[in-house]
C-alpha cells in the first residue's frame, strides 16, 4: 500500500462499503499521483453541525461544507516551513480531510449521482488540495478538476 490511511466515522453511520471505497480510491489516487510509499493521512467523517463548527474556528466561514482539509506541508502565517526530502526515512505525513457525510449526501442528490460517488470526489478533492492544488484561480481550477475528473473515471466512479 501506498498510504497509511486511518479512517474515523464519527458518525458511527457509514456503511463498510463506503469507507472501503473510500480508502481504495485514495489508495488507488495515491499511486497514480505518485505520492510517496508510506505517506500518512487521516480522513474523518462528520456532520453538518460538527464540519460547521470547525469551519467557523478555522476558516471564519460560518456554516456547512462539504469537505475540509488541513494540509501539514501548508505554510500558515507565522509557521516555519517543513523541509521535506522525499530520501528521509521517516514516513510523509500529508494532513486531515474532514467530511461531512450529510452534506455528501445532500449534494449526491442534487448533483443526481450516487453517494459513493460523491463521497469519493470529496475524498479525492481533500487529498489534492493536501497536495497544493487549489482552484482560486481559473486556470488552477482547470487543472485540479481535469485531474479529479481523470482519477474518477479510471477508478470507476464516473458522474
Amino acid at each position: 500500500m501506498t498510504l497509511e490511511l486511518d479512517l474515523i466515522d464519527e458518525t458511527e453511520e457509514l456503511e463498510p462499503d463506503a469507507l472501503d471505497l473510500v480508502e481504495g480510491l485514495l489508495q488507488f489516487a495515491a499511486k497514480r499521483l505518485e505520492i510517496q510509499e508510506d505517506s500518512e493521512l487521516v480522513v474523518t467523517f462528520v456532520d453538518n453541525a460538527r464540519i460547521q463548527e470547525i469551519n467557523r474556528d478555522y476558516r471564519e466561514k460560518d456554516q456547512p461544507t462539504d469537505v475540509i482539509s488541513f494540509a501539514l506541508e501548508e505554510m500558515g502565517d507565522g509557521e516555519t516551513e517543513i523541509a521535506w526530502d522525499e530520501d528521509m526515512d521517516a514516513p510523509r505525513i500529508l494532513g486531515d480531510i474532514i467530511i461531512s457525510t450529510e452534506r455528501a449526501l445532500e449534494q449526491a442528490d442534487e448533483y443526481g449521482h450516487g453517494f459513493d460517488r460523491e463521497l469519493g470526489f470529496l475524498a479525492l478533492h481533500g487529498l489534492l488540495h493536501l497536495l497544493g492544488y487549489d482552484h482560486m484561480e481559473p486556470e488552477d481550477e482547470d487543472v485540479m478538476f481535469s485531474l479529479q475528473r481523470e482519477v474518477l473515471n479510471a477508478y470507476g466512479l464516473e458522474r
